[in-house]
């Protein structure tokens, strides 16, 4: 990846990157497909053949359904999913972490809206962003509004998130891509578009994180050498 000064800034996705609500994704798209006649997809099919814009993944899918109609009922499938919306390991420590750091941290999502707010409430984190963008169909749209409107320098932006939408959505902005790989997209998918930066989990992204700060860090002018 290219050699860049420390991180300042980091824009973050949230299914998958901050919140594992693939289960209950999973469930809502197959109660959608299946009402339509499509067949349902496991997991693993899933995180193969799912992208965003989702609009385009629909279009291919169920090109003469109204997709105000499918997202209708992808949101009550979704409300009454099983499977419940979980904190990813590391998360809320990688947030305090940024806190601690003095990193300017934001969150870029295309999940919808209310959904989105809910969740940020439920989990107490709303005071670690200081702007949050949610239902944002194409992120590749607003990512240059996000950085003039918060004066984030790019070389010390990073867009961290799971999916290849967000990779290209940091290319088109000009800043770092980091991948996570717990989340929507298949390890391969992912690598077919070679991100910056390939990280397991949160946690593999803070001890990187920490040690490019401190390898940067200013050396103390009062020390002497021997």
């Amino acid at each position: 990846m290219p050699i860049r000064p420390p991180l300042r800034n980091l824009i973050f996705d949230w299914s998958g990157t901050l919140v594992d609500d693939l289960g209950p994704v999973l469930e809502a798209t197959n109660s959608v497909l299946v009402a339509h006649g499509l067949a349902a997809l496991d997991r693993e099919g899933f995180r193969r053949a799912f992208r965003l814009p989702y609009q385009e993944f629909y279009a291919e899918l169920l090109p003469t359904v109204p997709l105000a109609h499918l997202e209708e009922q992808f949101r009550t499938a979704f409300a009454a999913a099983a499977t419940p919306v979980t904190v990813l390991p590391h998360a809320r420590e990688k947030l305090d972490w940024c806190r601690k750091r003095g990193l300017r941290t934001f969150v870029l999502t295309s999940m919808d809206a209310l959904a989105f707010e809910q969740q940020l409430d439920a989990f107490g984190w709303r005071h670690h962003f200081e702007a949050t963008y949610a239902g944002v169909q194409d992120k590749r749209q607003v990512i240059h509004q996000i950085l003039e409107a918060h004066q984030l320098n790019p070389e010390l932006t990073a867009f961290v998130g799971d999916m290849t939408h967000d990779v290209e959505t940091a290319r088109h902005g000009g800043i770092t891509s980091i991948a996570v790989l717990t989340g929507y997209n298949h390890p391969e998918v992912l690598a077919a578009l070679s991100p910056d930066l390939t990280v397991a989990n949160l946690q593999v992204l803070w001890e990187w994180l920490d040690q490019r700060m401190d390898a940067h860090r200013a050396p103390d002018p009062t020390h002497i050498s021997s």
